[in-house]
Order: C-alpha cells, then sequence, then structure tokens
C-alpha cells in the first residue's frame, strides 16, 4: 500500500509517520512543502498523477493558538479551504482508494452539549476567534462526506480534540495551552523564578489527547470497512486548567508558587468530545495525561538541546 501523508512534517503528520514507518506492506510518500506546495492546485494534481498512493491522510494545516487564529483569519481560511480541496479533489480524480481528512474540535458550535457529539456540527454559530479555522475545516469534512454519497469513495474524516506530543509548537504568542505551559514553566525553573502567574481562575476545563494515541486511532479508522462520514477522536475525560497547570509545574520541576490573575478571560468553561461512537466501534486513547506530559517534555528538552525546538 502506497501511503501519502500530507503534512508529515507537523506535530501530527510525524506521529503517523512513526505509526506506520514499520507497518508491514506500508509504503510512504512523504513531500515537504519545498518539494510539494499544497496551496496549488496544479503541484497536487502532478504529484498524484506521478506516484498514484493508494491510501491518502490528510493531515497538512495552518494552525495555531487563539492569537494566531483571531489575528490571521484570511490566511488560515484561505489556506485550510486550498489544501483541503486540492488533496481531496485530486484524490478523486487519480483514483486514490481511501482518504482519510484531519478535522478539529473546533468545527463544533461555541454553545454545543458538552461533551460535543458528531450531530452537534452546523447546530449553532461557532467560537469567533477560530471561526476562520474552523469553517474551513468543516468544508473538507463536508467536501469528503460529498464525494463519498455522490462517487462511492471511501473519504471520511476525524475529529481530534486538543492535541500534544513531540513536535508541538512552542511559540511564545501563537502556540496552544499545554505547550505554552511546558515553555513557560521550563524557563521558570531554569531562570530560578519564585512566582509564575497563570490567566484567569483555572476553572475551565479542557480534554488532551497525545499525538500518538491520534496516529493510533486513524490506523484503526483505516481498517474499518464502513467508517462513519467523520467521528471524534479524544479520551472522553477533561481536566482543569488549573490541574493541568500544576501537572506541568510537577513534571518540569518547578518548584515556586503558581498563582491566578482572575481578572483575565478563561474562555470557553468547558470543551469536551463526546466520543462514545469511536469507543462502540473498540478504540480508545491508551496514554495518560500525567505520562503524557513527562513524554512531551522528554521530548520538549531533547528538541531544545538539538536547537529543533518549534518556537
Amino acid at each position: 500500500m502506497k501511503l501519502f501523508i500530507a503534512g508529515h512534517q507537523g506535530m501530527v503528520g510525524s506521529a503517523l509517520v512513526r505509526r506506520f514507518q514499520s507497518e508491514p506492506g506500508v509504503s510512504l510518500l512523504l513531500r515537504n512543502r519545498h518539494e510539494l506546495d499544497l496551496l496549488s492546485q496544479a503541484a497536487v494534481e502532478t504529484f498524484y498523477a506521478a506516484e498514484k498512493p493508494d491510501v491518502a491522510i490528510i493531515a497538512a494545516a495552518k494552525v495555531g493558538g487563539i492569537h494566531a487564529n483571531n489575528t490571521y483569519p484570511a490566511d488560515f481560511l484561505f489556506e485550510n479551504l486550498a489544501i483541503a480541496a486540492n488533496t481531496i479533489h485530486a484524490a478523486f480524480r487519480h483514483k486514490v482508494s481511501r482518504l482519510l481528512f484531519l478535522g478539529s474540535s473546533c468545527i463544533y458550535p461555541k454553545l454545543a452539549p458538552q461533551p460535543m457529539p458528531e450531530d452537534s456540527l452546523l447546530t449553532s454559530a461557532l467560537e469567533p476567534t477560530n471561526e476562520a479555522y474552523a469553517i474551513a475545516k468543516i468544508a473538507g469534512l463536508k467536501l469528503c462526506q460529498a464525494y463519498r454519497r455522490q462517487h462511492g469513495v471511501l473519504f471520511h474524516s476525524a475529529m481530534p480534540t486538543n492535541l500534544y506530543g513531540p513536535g508541538d509548537n512552542y511559540h511564545a504568542q501563537n502556540s496552544h495551552v499545554l505547550p505554552a505551559l511546558i515553555r513557560r514553566f521550563d524557563a521558570a525553573r531554569e531562570a530560578g523564578q519564585a512566582e509564575v502567574v497563570a490567566w484567569g481562575t483555572g476553572r475551565p476545563m479542557r480534554e488532551f489527547l497525545h499525538v500518538d494515541d491520534l496516529a493510533d486511532a486513524c490506523a484503526f479508522l483505516l481498517q474499518l470497512s464502513n467508517p462513519p462520514d467523520w467521528i471524534n477522536v479524544g479520551t472522553g475525560t477533561d481536566v482543569t486548567i488549573k490541574e493541568l497547570t500544576e501537572c506541568v509545574a510537577a513534571v518540569t520541576g518547578y518548584k515556586g508558587r503558581i498563582t491566578w490573575d482572575a481578572t483575565k478571560p478563561d474562555g470557553t468553561p468547558r470543551k469536551l468530545m463526546d466520543v462514545s461512537r469511536l469507543t462502540a466501534l473498540g478504540w480508545r486513547a491508551k496514554l495518560g495525561l500525567r505520562e503524557g506530559i513527562e513524554k512531551t517534555y522528554a521530548s520538549f528538552l531533547a528538541e531544545k538541546a538539538a536547537g529543533r525546538l518549534r518556537t
């Protein structure tokens, strides 16, 4: 099987490479952004025509935290729409037998029921700060669904919860909460800071999935003969931001005080995926949060020492 992993150098793509590189009978097709511009329809068409992949996993995306999404909505909407349209349409034209498109939990409405079920999609308004990214991911999901319905091709989607793991983005402004905490507490420990001030009350609850668990879920979904058009991938459990912060502090070895600035915004009170459909099919996440953070911090230190940290 020739497997094309789009976005193989990102955090998710790297995990997919780790998962499939030793799989018997699988030959990986990998191209970096200099070798294949996914924003170019012509380039993507040429690649599919020449390489003829049997299966494609679309993990490529322009991603970032709240600040980045809110600051560059046009970039997030255009680039993610282009990646989805080009990779999915070319896969259909060149007879790729199966395609798995990866989205995000942000496709669901801001006020979706908690936990968020798959059928809450498009039932009310999105969270404004990441609306552009969410719309692009919804379009990719719907494009897969439409090709499957109209042409009978096995194109389907997976919607992961908040991800973390090796190769994450540790940018000071544009990173997500968990890598931002790892970077911050690691720096505070090195500097001997007596106090770290965290934003908000610490009461909001969030769910986190290690990226290696996502890769395993993708392998599981690709083995299903009749997968759902889209399905949630997560742990089904969540923690408060306070619990998360204290866990990261402990793992990094920070011994100082953590205080909370309640004048800063908390954000959405809760964001948890309903993973009952995936659980019923027979898949569960394996890595607990503490173990996952320990593994991620070890990779953070290794990446930092080697000068490969994404910042």
